[in-house]
């Protein structure tokens, strides 16, 4: 690897305020606003807005989507052109 061309690679907390999560990490990602991490340390934090704690695939936690409206649209939308018959 050549020196002098790569981004320092360094410890830094990725944050989630919806989750109340945060977790430190190794990243090339910069960041102005700092932390002190439960080890005493200071690192610098990058809030993220969606994160495994937060995220509806990794909770369980589903958003109801109304799909029986959307089936009635549709059935409304279509039921003007009629039932083909087929030749």
């Amino acid at each position: 690897m050549k020196r002098g061309i790569h981004p320092e690679y360094r410890p830094i907390v990725y944050r989630d305020r919806a989750a109340d999560f945060a977790f430190l990490t190794r990243s090339t990602a910069t960041s102005d606003q700092t932390v002190e991490w439960i080890d005493g340390n200071t690192y610098p934090v990058v809030d993220v807005q969606i994160s495994s704690a937060s995220h509806p695939f990794w909770t369980g936690r589903q958003r109801l989507v109304d799909s029986a409206g959307r089936v009635e649209r549709f059935r409304a939308r279509y039921a003007r052109h009629g039932a083909r018959r087929p030749r």
